[in-house]
């Protein structure tokens, strides 16, 4: 009986998993437009608001529609309602576009969409995916990267896993939420090619893939707040990319009425503070708004809530609440996520003896600050300590505040670990960082250095970080991110040469603040006045001037900007060791479909042990008709091969890959020229090449 039972589970739990992403017809357009010429104008009003306590849709009883529930955040369920939530952790976002593996990210999603559905959930608010600009933002560990290209396919798999399950997926922040320092008052300025080749991508992409929500950003864009900027959301969004889905706004991201009501905007959460009948009504009656404007909004909403059968949701008996496969999913995030960085003399893998471990996260699961927050912890938690503890074996490991001054303490060490980074209270929502570690970790590692002993640096971070005064010093540097509940397992594993490292660096460690061309920016500040409204006024006082952030590299960003501005990384975007070596042969270009190319190449493992190799291609214009970055990615493929192992891909490059953006006829425009196709193992460090002539 028990397994049949088994057997029943698996089967509908499969079905689940395997289901397509739902698609709004126009019977779910119809259905949705039935609804609403039933709802009263009160009730449409307050259908178009958040309700009760912050993560709930107002219902409509008497025609059926109940209320439905979101939920934070990117790295997994946090909370139901109001009320927090014991979930699968999974590993940030950024952590995710490190791995480069888009079966990871696919994972991730399907992972965190089954737990939703275990949990009557229906709108999860997450992936985050705003341009890694600058290492001090907050929520950098949230998002996927410097390069709109890598962070659109990690993106979208990940979106694609949540809806398969029947869960909604929102993709934020639109657009350039780049900073969390005064981002309720400050305007991200770029001209319309930038934005289009940099910005704007991933945020397409998913659109164009069927994601169901966009939520707006804080900051202005071009001096018009995101969340009230028609040429964002009715231009872009809608008339460009064809959105038939709700825009939801950041909660307590619009300001005004009038603003929130014209600009294409559907939800605003966490409640109406602007969009609410004392504030719509004298609008409606004097004419500057119609009725049927308030009705498209709630035509997007009920569209939307019925493609994905979100009406009457209830939780989902089939997938357990504390899901083994998540688990899984959550481990092999965390185990390809982290990047090695350095390696002397081979230290890594580590080969057993005595291990002294320190640092303010070597026993504790450090985690960013916001939406990615996760509280309270899931049980299933590893630390790092606990990880390499579990080793047994040979590894013989541990635990210290500091380190020890005796000699006789330090006589039988052979290496030291020390797990340093940021956390919730420094990483996080609404606040930028510091390039700098925080206080006394530079001087921690410094008296590791001193003992003479082996000295591994494991940093916890959404990005990079300075190292100007140990860099040099230690022997190697592994880059942990926030790896969630199987952190210290999957970094144990690594570690200790039972798993060979495979993240690849998402953005350019610049190895210095200043090196970045965007630190030489400076803000401007203008004041403007602000007229405040209700419930919402002490909170709008916040915004009562506008700082402006001109971003004057364009779209020379992250390596894009290394040769147009002469800069040297101390690591390149896509960079990572292994504990193997690969060999790169047999390139082949091929056109096809007019436009397109296919590129054919080899790889070989010819290390001493299976791993993983991450091949990259980037194209480069020779002689373009416009100023172009020097190259950009535009294909990947994460590939595992034992040793001596060979395997040859082909990767298919669209016509889409040789355009750029012409600000002259709004649009992607081909550009026949000669081309050169790059095929290596980073952006610098580049084994084939072929030229293309179109």
């Amino acid at each position: 009986m028990k397994k049949l039972a088994f057997i029943t589970f698996f089967v509908l739990f499969s079905g689940l998993m395997q289901a397509s992403v739902p698609v709004i017809t126009q019977e779910d357009k119809d259905q949705a437009a039935a609804l609403v010429k039933q709802m009263t104008l009160q009730e449409k009003i307050s259908f178009i608001s958040g309700w009760k306590d912050k993560f709930y849709t107002f219902p409509v009883e008497r025609l059926g529609i109940k209320s439905i529930l979101l939920a934070d955040g990117p790295q997994g369920v946090r909370s139901i309602g109001d009320k927090a939530e014991n979930s699968t952790y999974y590993p940030c976002g950024l952590a995710v576009a490190a791995s480069w593996n888009r079966d990871v990210a696919y994972g991730v999603g399907t992972g965190i969409g089954q737990d939703a559905r275990a949990r009557g959930i229906s709108i999860m608010l997450c992936p985050g995916v705003n341009i890694y600009r600058n290492a001090l933002c907050g929520r950098n560990f949230e998002y996927y990267g410097e390069d709109p290209y890598l962070a659109s396919e990690q993106a979208v798999s990940y979106i694609n896993g949540i809806q398969e399950q029947g869960v909604i997926a929102t993709i934020k922040h639109f657009c350039m939420n780049n900073q969390e320092y005064s981002r309720h008052t400050v305007s991200s300025n770029a001209d319309e090619r930038t934005m289009n080749e940099i910005y704007f991508p991933t945020f397409r992409k998913a659109v164009e893939n069927g994601v169901g929500a966009v939520m707006t950003s804080y900051n202005g864009v071009n001096g018009v707040h995101s969340a009230e900027n028609q040429w964002l959301i009715k231009y872009n969004l809608r008339e460009r990319w064809g959105f038939q889905s709700l825009v939801m706004s950041d909660w307590r991201s619009n300001y005004t009425p009038l603003g929130s009501a014209t600009s294409g905007l559907d939800l605003e959460m966490p409640m109406g503070y602007a969009l609410n009948y004392e504030n719509l009504k004298p609008l409606l009656d004097n004419g500057v708004i119609a009725e049927s404007d308030i009705d498209e909004k709630c035509r997007h909403l009920l569209q939307t809530y019925i493609a994905f059968g979100c009406l009457g949701r209830e939780p989902d008996p089939r997938i357990p609440l504390d899901n083994p496969e998540s688990h899984a999913k959550a481990y092999k995030a965390a185990v390809e996520g982290p990047v090695l960085l350095k390696n002397a003399g081979g230290v890594l893998p580590l080969k057993g003896g005595k291990i002294l471990l320190v640092g303010p996260n070597a026993d504790y699961i450090p985690f960013g600050g916001g939406s990615g927050r996760m509280y309270p912890f899931p049980e299933r938690t590893t630390t790092l300590y606990q990880g390499l503890s579990a080793l047994g074996g040979k590894y013989k490991v541990t635990f210290r505040s500091g380190i020890p001054t005796k000699p006789s303490e330090l006589d039988k060490i052979q290496y030291i670990v020390v797990a340093v980074g940021y956390n919730k209270d420094t990483e996080k929502e609404d606040a930028d960082r510091t390039y700098a570690l925080p206080a006394g970790q530079d001087e921690l590692i410094q008296a590791a250095v001193a003992t003479g002993k082996k000295v591994i640096v494991v940093v916890y971070s959404g990005g990079e970080v300075d190292m100007t005064k140990w860099a040099d010093q230690v022997d190697a540097v592994l880059m942990a991110w926030y790896t969630g509940q199987e952190s210290g397992r999957a970094l144990a594993d690594i570690l200790s040469g039972k798993v060979s490292p495979s993240g690849r660096l998402p953005f350019t460690f610049w190895g210095s603040w200043e090196k970045n061309p965007v630190s030489r920016l400076s803000y401007n500040r203008q004041w403007i006045s602000t007229k405040l409204y209700g419930a919402n006024q002490k909170f709008l006082k916040r915004v009562a001037a506008y700082e402006y952030v001109d971003y004057n590299e364009g779209v020379f960003v992250g390596y894009r900007g290394v040769e147009h501005f002469g800069v040297e990384p101390l690591y390149a975007f896509g960079y990572g060791l292994t504990y193997s070596s690969f060999d790169y042969s047999n390139l082949r270009v091929d056109k096809v479909d007019g436009h397109g190319v296919n590129v054919t190449f080899t790889v070989t493992n010819t290390g001493r042990c299976a791993a993983a190799e991450v091949a990259q291609v980037y194209v480069a214009p020779v002689n373009p008709s416009i100023i172009r970055p020097d190259h950009e990615l535009k294909g990947y493929e994460k590939l595992f091969l034992g040793k001596g192992e060979s395997h040859t891909i082909t990767l298919t490059l669209p016509e889409s890959a040789f355009s750029y953006y012409d600000k002259g006829s709004h649009d992607w425009t081909f550009d026949p020229c000669k081309y050169r196709i790059l095929v290596g193992a980073s952006a610098s460090d580049i084994r084939l090449t072929e030229d293309l002539l179109f």
